[in-house]
């Protein structure tokens, strides 16, 4: 397949995976067993995103028969086809400024900053040998694995694939249960205070928060 087309590029592929999961590693600087295998399925992920991406765009070579079909032009195998979405949706202009491209970018960007202050939060916490209960703690129990999430759904928003489709509910669920892995070494290691914490702040999804009543119309303020 010609490079003129976007594609056969492995230098790239190398090139971007490597930085993604380099970024990723100097965030959450992997320590445990479970920090590894978090690292390892993200690092999964954006080897095949970007395999796709540059190096043979399996996706569209599939498919390109039933959506050529449907959307025309998208069988021509260059590089701005397999921004699927956009095809689908209509966009008629350059795919890397459709809304869901630019939602794509803010997701992928708030998924590397979380990542990092909750590293910040868990190191200064391992080093006190406490628990991380506040910053992106405070909201919800496993930040840096929603993190990993977040940055999955912004590529996947940018660049879908068959295989990372395939891929994404499979690291829901890992990480679901490198959730509850992590939370049984804590239980041990914290008890009490950990069931309470637990209690008090949900595992992955945020509570969206109430003003109480008396507040004077001020609603209490907990960053990220």
């Amino acid at each position: 397949m010609s490079s003129d087309y976007g594609y056969d590029l492995w230098w790239l592929v190398i090139l971007n995976s490597a930085v993604f999961v380099i970024f990723a590693f100097s965030f959450i600087r992997p320590r445990t067993r479970l920090d590894w295998r978090a690292l390892g399925g993200f690092s999964a992920f954006i080897v095949a995103l970007f395999t796709e991406m540059y190096g043979f765009p399996l996706t569209i070579y599939l498919l390109s028969g039933w959506l050529g079909t449907r959307i025309p032009g998208v069988d021509l195998l260059n590089h701005n086809s397999g921004h699927l979405w956009q095809d689908l949706i209509g966009w008629q202009g350059d795919p890397h400024l459709s809304p869901l491209h630019l939602l794509s970018n803010v997701l992928i960007g708030a998924g590397f900053i979380l990542l990092y202050r909750s590293w910040q939060i868990l190191f200064a916490a391992q080093r006190g040998h406490r628990l991380a209960a506040t910053g992106p703690y405070g909201r919800v129990r496993h930040p840096q694995y929603l993190g990993f999430l977040i940055i999955m759904a912004g590529f996947l928003l940018q660049w879908p694939t068959l295989v990372t489709l395939l891929m994404f509910p499979i690291l829901v669920l890992v990480y679901f249960r490198l959730a509850r892995n992590e939370e049984r070494h804590l239980e041990a290691e914290f008890g009490a205070e950990y069931a309470a914490y637990q209690h008090r702040v949900p595992g992955f999804v945020p509570r969206v928060r109430r003003q109480p009543a008396g507040s004077g119309g001020r609603i209490p303020q907990e960053g990220l």
